[in-house]
């Protein structure tokens, strides 16, 4: 035992100056001097002084886009837990439905199907007097919901396929290993089968999450005001291009990196919970 914790204390240093040393990698250091130099440039030379005007404006469009963007993939994802079981082990009622919808989703636009679901359930929801008459009406009058319902349809979509994939990578050993041990199929379900599934597919839910990020800009083509609808008012108020562009870009490439380590973070959680 003193002999394991002796060469146990002697190994952890090692490790953890080979993971400063990659940290402090001369590469790394270069290229953040060299953006640190790019945003100095920046904050230099351009024009930020309509900054100050649309400030409150500019965090109005963020936290929209952020909100959209989390409300859309949790929604998503909890569509598409249903629709990958369906495709791996559901009969042919629920498996074929499913692996059209999923087909269609990937087979079309996202813009194409965000301008039909605006353009056409907007325009006949008002020919219903009861529709008009219910509580759902001041909801179903703005844009924000369509955008809503577009996003999650296709995020789940594509998160079905993937669902599918890791249901069918589970080890069939294990489930029957659970089947044998008497548990019942929920349990089954609930303890083994979706956590591993969740464990395989969550380095795609990541790069989807992404991606879902890169399609929000879409919903300001139906008036939905979030960050690009703010960054392109800003251009048409002052006419200056670059300067709003850049911050747009920044303000995406920041959530990018959050979703990004967020998910890593699940990515060392996760498999400690399931071993």
């Amino acid at each position: 035992m003193a002999e394991t914790a002796v060469q146990t204390f002697r190994i952890t240093p090692e490790k953890n100056g080979a993971t400063q040393t990659r940290r402090l990698a001369p590469h790394r250091i270069v290229l953040a001097l060299i953006g640190l130099g790019l945003v100095a440039a920046a904050i230099y030379f351009l024009r930020w002084d309509w900054l100050p005007d649309y400030y409150d404006l500019i965090l109005q469009g963020l936290w929209r886009t952020i909100w959209i963007l989390v409300v859309t993939c949790i929604l998503g994802f909890l569509l598409a837990v249903p629709l990958g079981l369906a495709q791996a082990a559901g009969p042919k009622i629920v498996a074929v439905p499913a692996r059209i919808f999923c087909t269609v989703i990937r087979g079309t636009p996202l813009l194409l199907q965000l301008w039909l679901l605006y353009y056409g359930l907007g325009s006949l929801f008002p020919q219903y007097p009861w529709i008009r008459g219910s509580e759902l009406w001041p909801y179903l009058r703005q844009a924000w919901p369509y955008a809503v319902l577009a996003l999650t349809l296709s995020y789940a979509g594509y998160e079905g396929e993937v669902m599918r994939g890791a249901f069918a990578g589970v080890p069939k050993g294990q489930l029957e290993a659970a089947r044998a041990f008497g548990m019942r199929r929920f349990t089954i379900f609930r303890r083994i089968w979706l956590p591993q599934a969740i464990h395989r597919a969550l380095p795609t839910l990541a790069g989807e999450a992404v991606l879902q990020l890169k399609a929000t800009p879409l919903v300001a083509t139906i008036t939905v005001v979030d960050l690009y609808a703010v960054a392109s008012r800003v251009r048409q108020d002052t006419f200056i291009t670059y300067e709003p562009l850049l911050l747009l870009a920044a303000g995406y490439l920041v959530i990018t990196g959050v979703i990004v380590f967020l998910f890593r973070r699940l990515e060392g959680l996760i498999p400690s919970k399931l071993g």
